[in-house]
């Protein structure tokens, strides 16, 4: 007689998994069939490989279209893992029943989504008083070890749904008709006793088997595609259901604790591990908080009559004893632990595609391994280890997989980089995607940055393209680079794709030395796109509309700080140059005149006198408003220092604020409160310090008014102000 046990699970929970290991260890199958793709077949015995430490995913791929894949995750607590570890480690024959994925995958999508299937357990939860069917099934079934029959009473519960359930999906039922026949198979191979892991929903679709042609109609001429497998590390941060995982579960860190730690200890050993994250944040956290923490939650728990505190009990009960009630430090509790950062390994037997292997090694050699928490590396690029990690972090981000976020430098040396790294599963299939283009790291991203080049016509995305590549040590892209960007200068007539590709080249010369890369030819297209940049900036500023002054005035200060970044003499020459002509001549748009004027005076190709003048003309009551403000606006960006330092100037400026009619000053005032607000605090206070103190020159005086009368009231309002009385040593 044939046994066949149906054993309806949620893909994720330790109270699941338990009662799975514990039925199975009852029943002492001759065969385990577990929901999952069959085409994992010949990597699944790696699952018993001790070098398998969940969480770890299968992985199953279209070769052919490397985004066309799917991700089976497993936990140490999820069912479907513990199935396999009882079938593998005792010698019983286990295989995986569900659809293959060469079929899901060919299978058209369907032109309506199926009907939503709500969630079985949220009445109940209501009833019981829990906010949703999640909170309620992790308090009745994933907190506790049951001993009882509780797949029954969950099979019961899905029958009646289905029952209640007008249309059922299409792909549920296709995939059902297979896990049939998987059934009907094992049965025909003369095993006797058969146990089935499988979602819950399933579970009442499988435990009785309608005439198997039934079912094979069903399943005729099903498309198919080619597909591979292989096993990734998975984090805890996937399994949750807030990184879009359909099976996630709210608490991943939560159940892998009540998994390791004995039942009666686990309230105790779970506040305990919250104390020593509280004292990592220098908060309070004492064993009188741990006493007093654990039994609120045993309280809590005994008042909803449950046999022990489950996460809701001791998440309230921390927020009352250790965060005083505030919920604010609950966050990064829910971070570290609730969630956890907890990263899998897989055995170096698992299949990977050539460029995985080769990052692997490199991982390993570099001593760089994955992580699923964050953190920041700081690498000398003095040093031989460090150079190579960085041109390792950089030649991933040109194949499109970003473990490292650059963050800069560590300080004003260029040896230091700053980057903030956090491995995620999903690289595993940008390196999938990235192998069509080489076998190793170097070889493949020396292959994209060259079609990525050849498809760029823009000298800005060249330029940053080639930053890239040279970060990365690739010879063979860089060279190309070279040429391409050579070719675009030559031929490209807009001088705002010159101007903004000179920051990126600047900073390639500046690693010159640093990376040991040779940078001659770098240095010569940027003399050339220096000359041509100085050529065409006059015409550039003359005849434009604000729009397209604000963008040549943005180039202007990329230029600045590229050549700063050079500092050479030649280049400064042609620059200041240019810049002159721009300000003193006349019909140039007042904000790239203004910076000009600025630029220059700070590197002293004018002196105050001239700058006074220039000033003074661009204030002028026979320039149009609107022009003197942008002027002004360029002068002074980013600071007012020389406002504080030179009352002439300050004079200039008031003068010209003050004699602006009513109407034009409200049409000016938010261009001019624009200019002011760049100035740090510091440079406003004094600037209205200098004011107050009498620092700007007083206007003509008025006819209709008597000065010796007006000055009457004059000390009284110094003594109220606190201002320095006539004769005092002060400035104006």
């Amino acid at each position: 007689m044939v046994e066949i046990h149906i054993f309806g699970i949620r893909h994720h929970g330790p109270g699941s998994a338990f009662a799975v290991r514990q039925a199975l260890e009852a029943t002492a199958p001759e065969i385990v069939l577990v929901e999952g793709p069959p085409d994992a077949a010949e990597v699944l015995a790696l699952a018993a490989d001790p070098a398998m430490q969940p969480p770890v995913a299968l992985l199953l791929y279209a070769p052919e279209q490397p985004r066309q894949f799917v991700f089976y995750p497993f936990a140490v607590f999820s069912p479907e893992w513990q199935a396999l570890q009882y079938a593998l480690t005792r010698g019983v024959p286990v295989r995986f029943c569900d659809l293959p994925i060469a079929h899901q995958a060919a299978l058209a999508a369907p032109e309506e989504p199926a009907e939503a299937v709500a969630d079985p357990f949220t009445e109940l939860a209501n009833l019981a008083g829990y906010p949703d069917g999640e909170s309620w099934w992790d308090a009745q079934v994933e907190t506790h070890r049951h001993s009882g029959d509780l797949f029954a009473v969950v099979r019961e519960a899905m029958t009646e749904l289905r029952a209640s359930t007008e249309t059922l999906d299409p792909r549920d039922l296709t995939r059902e008709a297979w896990m049939r026949q998987a059934i009907r198979a094992a049965v025909k191979e003369g095993f006797g006793n058969i146990a089935v892991v499988c979602g819950a929903w399933h579970a009442p679709a499988l435990a009785t088997l309608p005439p198997a042609a039934r079912d094979a109609e069903l399943l005729k001429g099903l498309p198919k595609c080619k597909i591979e497998a292989t096993w990734i590390p998975w984090t805890n941060g996937r399994l949750s259901y807030r990184s879009g995982y359909g099976a996630g579960i709210y608490s991943p860190g939560w159940y892998h604790h009540l998994w390791t730690t004995p039942e009666e200890s686990c309230a105790a050993a779970w506040v305990t591990r919250t104390a020593h994250l509280f004292r990592e944040k220098d908060l309070d956290a004492s064993s009188a908080h741990i006493i007093e923490t654990v039994r609120l939650a045993e309280t809590l728990a005994g008042m909803r009559e449950l046999p022990r505190p489950g996460l809701r009990e001791l998440t309230e009960a921390t927020q009352a004893v250790f965060c005083l009630g505030d919920p604010t430090p609950l966050r990064f509790i829910r971070e570290r632990l609730i969630v956890g950062d907890l990263l899998g390994t897989v055995p170096p037997e698992a299949p990977l595609p050539p460029l995985a292997r080769d990052l692997q090694a490199r991982q390993k050699r570099l001593r760089l391994p994955p992580e699923a928490a964050q953190k920041t590396l700081d690498l000398d690029l003095r040093t031989e280890t460090d150079l190579a990690r960085s041109r390792l972090l950089h030649a991933l981000r040109l194949l499109k997989v970003p473990w490292g976020e650059p963050k800069g430098s560590s300080g004003k040396w260029t040896f230091h980089e700053l980057w903030q790294l956090q491995w995620q599963p999903e690289f595993a299939v940008a390196l999938i995607e990235a192998g069509h283009w080489g076998n190793t790291i170097e070889s493949a991203a020396d292959a994209r940055a060259r079609e990525q080049a050849d498809a760029t016509r823009e000298l800005p995305a060249l330029a940053a393209l080639l930053d890239v590549a040279i970060l990365a040590d690739l010879p063979g892209a860089v060279a190309h680079l070279m040429t391409r960007i050579d070719a675009e200068a030559a031929v490209t007539s807009d001088l705002a794709h010159l101007m903004q590709a000179l920051p990126a080249l600047a900073r390639m010369l500046r690693y010159g030395n640093v990376r040991q890369t040779d940078t001659a030819m770098i240095a010569v297209v940027v003399a050339g796109l220096v000359a041509r940049v100085c050529v065409g900036l006059p015409p550039a500023c003359a005849a434009i509309n604000d729009e397209a002054a604000t963008g040549v005035f943005h180039d202007i200060l990329a230029v600045q700080g590229a050549l700063a970044v050079l500092d050479v003499p030649d280049h400064f020459a042609l620059w200041h140059e240019a810049l002159a002509t721009v300000a003193r001549g006349d019909g140039y748009h007042g904000l790239p005149a203004g910076r000009a004027c600025r630029i220059l005076l700070d590197a002293g190709g004018l002196d105050i006198d001239a700058t006074g003048t220039l000033l003074a003309r661009a204030l002028s009551p026979a320039v149009p408003p609107e022009h003197a403000a942008a002027w002004l606006e360029g002068f002074l960006h980013g600071s007012g220092m020389l406002l504080i330092t030179d009352a002439r100037l300050l004079q200039l400026v008031d003068a010209w604020v003050c004699g602006l009619s009513d109407d034009l000053f409200l049409a000016l005032l938010p261009l001019v409160r624009r200019t002011f607000t760049t100035f740090p605090l510091g440079e406003r206070r004094q600037l209205g310090e200098r004011i107050a103190r009498g620092a700007v020159a007083p206007s003509a005086p008025r006819a209709d008014i008597d000065p010796a009368r007006a000055a009457l009231p004059l000390p009284v309002l110094a003594a109220l102000l606190g201002l320095p009385l006539e004769g005092d040593d002060h400035d104006g």
